[in-house]
């Protein structure tokens, strides 16, 4: 038992006499007064930040990832545009796949994703470079890991030129995608981040190419484009609920970041810049500690679920972004061929009822 000095225990008198420190009155004082700011802005969204009608949807697909989950990437591809009816794709060039060996090029997938996608009036913005969506981010073929410095790049840059030059043309071509989120330093196996050679990138896109803007991602939390390149448009990811192992202790973690924190950064970079934002990447597929297909169905829930697909299509379309690209397509189909369409008609029903 606490001894005890004019009948107040010693615990209650060390907490009196620490409360009465100024600091930690202003600090507290500081720290609830944001707390309570932020609930109160958090419980305002719907009426401070009406979601916009009618966005201009597209979608992510990667013939990588859908043979990762084994399903039939053809019929996954044909399925997002035939049934959910996207009509905007980000494809990817993989330069690992296309160029497996040095100077031997096998566009064959891709070209039957062009060619598919003319046929249904799909615009495709194709993502370029070394760095692409999906794991390991950095998707480089074996032979060149042995070359450095300028080789290195030249062979990186001959490649981009060959995929340029063969799609440029296309009917279906929209846009390109330049390196995904290419200054961004603690995600994939890609080394560290190197803006002279992004610089470089950009201005050979723009020369091979005058007619098709290229866009170029930073991060969904931060990033902002101060040093170049200044692409046609920039675009960021919006992730909502993600499994955290950087910053112990690990576990699930929902983004405090609020609507109006995007929205205050995205005006921010087009009244800086000149350019519009987009959404290349809005969350809705999980992110867990293992591979999705390693995770039970509960698993997957945690970071993404039927209702988690519509609090995110909400807060992207509350962001105030006409052009936003869904994340997971592969995801979708996968549960959808293994017997479970609850995910695959949560996005039909966000298509049908924007």
């Amino acid at each position: 038992m606490a001894k005890k000095k004019g009948n107040i225990p010693d615990w209650q008198r060390r907490v009196h006499a620490w409360w009465r420190k100024q600091w930690v009155r202003i600090i507290t004082y500081f720290g609830a007064s944001i707390a309570g700011f932020l609930l109160l802005i958090g419980f305002l969204n719907t009426f401070i930040f009406t979601p916009i009608k009618n966005p201009d949807y597209g979608v992510s697909f990667s013939v990588k990832q859908a043979r990762n989950l084994d399903v039939d990437w053809k019929a996954n591809f044909a399925a997002i545009v035939d049934d959910l009816h996207f009509k905007r794709l980000r494809l990817m060039s993989y330069w690992d796949e296309s160029e497996a060996k040095r100077g031997v090029f096998d566009f064959t997938d891709l070209d039957w994703q062009f060619a598919e996608a003319q046929k249904r009036g799909v615009k495709i913005s194709l993502a370029i470079g070394l760095r692409q969506p999906r794991w390991p981010e950095c998707h480089e073929p074996a032979w060149a890991t042995d070359l450095r410095g300028n080789t290195w790049k030249q062979v990186l840059y001959a490649y981009m030129e060959i995929v340029v030059n063969r799609y440029k043309n296309h009917p279906a071509l929209d846009s390109y995608q330049l390196e995904n989120e290419g200054m961004n330093n603690w995600f994939g196996l890609c080394g560290l981040p190197d803006r002279e050679r992004l610089i470089e990138e950009f201005n050979l896109v723009k020369r091979w190419d005058q007619n098709h803007k290229v866009i170029m991602s930073l991060s969904d939390q931060h990033g902002f484009p101060v040093n170049g390149p200044t692409p046609d448009e920039f675009g960021f990811s919006v992730y909502r609920t993600v499994w955290n192992d950087k910053i112990p202790p690990s576990g699930y973690i929902t983004y405090p970041t609020p609507i109006w924190y995007h929205r205050m950064r995205a005006a921010i970079i087009t009244a800086y810049t000149g350019r519009q934002i987009m959404v290349h990447e809005l969350q809705m597929e999980p992110w867990g500690p293992v591979d999705t297909k390693y995770l039970t169905i509960a698993e997957q829930n945690k970071s993404m679920s039927t209702q988690q697909i519509g609090k995110s299509f909400r807060f992207a379309r509350q962001l105030g972004i006409n052009q936003i690209y869904a994340w997971g397509s592969e995801w979708w189909y996968w549960r959808k061929v293994h017997g479970d369409d609850t995910i695959w008609e949560a996005i039909r029903a966000q298509m049908r009822n924007p």
